[in-house]
């Protein structure tokens, strides 16, 4: 089965000339951004650059006249906002790159299509060359996310920040804390004046590795210096990568992962969108962050693909983006064809896009092949999918603020029993004590990680290496590094 396997998800995907690509809903993350220990954190000129050229390679697969899989219908030029949504979370990073992708993906019309010939025979002409305005809808899930150097910071899910806190109580935890001890103090001169002794270890190993990253790429004045070795680098990556994915998501306690739980019931009423209009919507576009890939990465069953360890693994790249196309092989030139004859193709590419770089298809819910009818899809999805406000309150035991009429409509035992992934979530403690805890744990924890640095001036871009890694041990984190090396 293995050597049938490999070929399918090694191999960037290919369109087929009898298929229709009907819909498609992306999500991806933002681009290059400042560090999130000097909030607020911004979008740098690169990580515009990477969104953008992300926006005009689907352009060039999905809209432009000449697209590779070009969807029917689809307007080339001019949008039409009828075809396209777009939702990011209210955050500076993410909000600034959910546009400079829009302006990859529609770009300025010119002179000739970006005017207006009024009644009196005046001609206006649209500013920036015809610059055309796609309106984002804003989300609650995820606000704020990219100043939050907690995951779970933005989720507001009580339950998961609960369960997201017991990795610090794991054996996993404890022994990557007494075994990288030495490596983590040992980075004191390039970090110490950011973060105090205390906090300089696995803890906060996301935030330091961030932290450097963010040097690595931009900070010119950076010293010569063995600690900047390229083995230090990558072992601060692969240590940031385990203990980011351990934080978003656990197999034994699928709440952990609830950032990937709401992203399947939005990708879902996405592409439901596209079929209950016949084709009409036909572009559904998300931006969020990396906490959303590695719990859906969990909850589809990606972590145990053969190649997981340098795709899915490790926190996703500036600029990633996964993308679910909604096609068909049945004839569509007369109608817009029927549920039975509808199937889904899920896509990844680690960082940005571009037609020498494009993404690979790959395998879902344990699944041989990277195409699944549309209603074994959605059945696979609606195991984990929360959806709605009902079952995201009862998921994730908040009874406070949104969610204080779906507690009280379930007390007086008028609420109806969410449908869908409820079942999926056991209620570990009451819903009043996952509120009180949930909202002091986020306090604790954003107080203790939330500090300043400055970096030097003289930016400059240098290539970032990629890494990724899943080790629960000294010796293995050690090993993930020496083949990467």
């Amino acid at each position: 089965m293995l050597s049938f396997i490999l070929p399918v998800i090694l191999l960037p995907y290919t369109a087929y000339a009898a298929e229709t690509v009907l819909g498609v809903y992306i999500f991806s993350r933002h681009g290059d951004r400042t560090p999130k220990s000097t909030p607020p954190a911004n979008l740098t000129n690169l990580g515009y650059s990477q969104v953008f050229t992300s926006g005009t390679y689907f352009r060039n697969r999905y809209i432009a006249a000449n697209a590779t899989s070009r969807i029917p219908g689809v307007n080339s030029d001019v949008v039409k906002q009828s075809q396209i949504t777009v939702s990011a979370p209210l955050d500076t990073v993410l909000m600034n790159s959910a546009q400079g992708f829009l302006q990859g993906l529609y770009p300025p019309v010119g002179s000739r299509l970006g005017s207006d010939t009024l009644r009196d025979g005046r001609i206006v002409q649209s500013p920036l060359d015809g610059y055309q305005l796609i309106p984002i809808q804003p989300v609650t899930s995820g606000a704020g996310s990219e100043d939050n150097a907690w995951l779970q910071g933005s989720s507001n899910c009580a339950q998961a920040l609960v369960s997201s806190n017991e990795y610090f109580t794991s054996s996993d935890y404890n022994d990557l804390l007494a075994s990288t001890s030495d490596f983590y103090r040992s980075l004191t001169p390039l970090i110490g004046a950011t973060f105090n002794t205390d906090q300089i270890s696995y803890r906060n190993a996301y935030t330091i590795f961030d932290l450097l990253n963010v040097a690595f790429i931009h900070n010119a004045s950076l010293p010569e210096s063995p600690l900047l070795a390229d083995s230090t680098f990558v072992k601060l990556r692969t240590l940031a990568d385990h203990h980011e994915l351990s934080l978003a998501y656990n197999s034994t306690d699928p709440i952990r992962a609830i950032a990937g739980s709401t992203l399947a019931a939005q990708i879902i009423q996405g592409l439901d969108k596209t079929i209950e209009s016949q084709g009409k919507s036909k572009i559904t576009i998300e931006f969020g962050a990396y906490a959303s890939f590695l719990s859906f990465f969990g909850l589809a069953d990606l972590l145990t693909l053969p190649d997981s360890n340098d795709s899915f693994l490790g926190i996703p790249d500036y600029a990633s983006t996964m993308t679910f196309e909604l096609f068909t092989t049945a004839d569509t030139a007369a109608s817009f064809p029927a549920v039975k004859d509808l199937q889904v193709r899920f896509l990844f590419h680690n960082g940005t896009t571009d037609e020498k770089s494009t993404p690979t298809a790959y395998p879902l819910f344990g699944q041989s092949s990277t195409e699944l009818s549309w209603m074994e899809f959605r059945d696979w999805m609606n195991i984990f999918a929360v959806s709605g406000q009902e079952q995201w309150c009862k998921a994730c035991g908040n009874s406070t603020g949104v969610c204080t009429s779906v507690t009280a409509s379930s007390s007086a035992g008028a609420g109806a029993s969410a449908t869908g992934s409820t079942s999926h979530f056991e209620n570990r403690i009451s819903t009043v004590v996952a509120g009180v805890i949930g909202a002091m744990v986020t306090l604790a924890v954003v107080l203790g990680l939330q500090v300043a640095v400055m970096l030097g001036a003289g930016f400059r871009v240098v290539r970032k290496n990629r890494l990724a890694g899943s080790q629960t041990d000294e010796s293995s984190i050690e090993e993930a590094v020496e083949r990467k090396l």
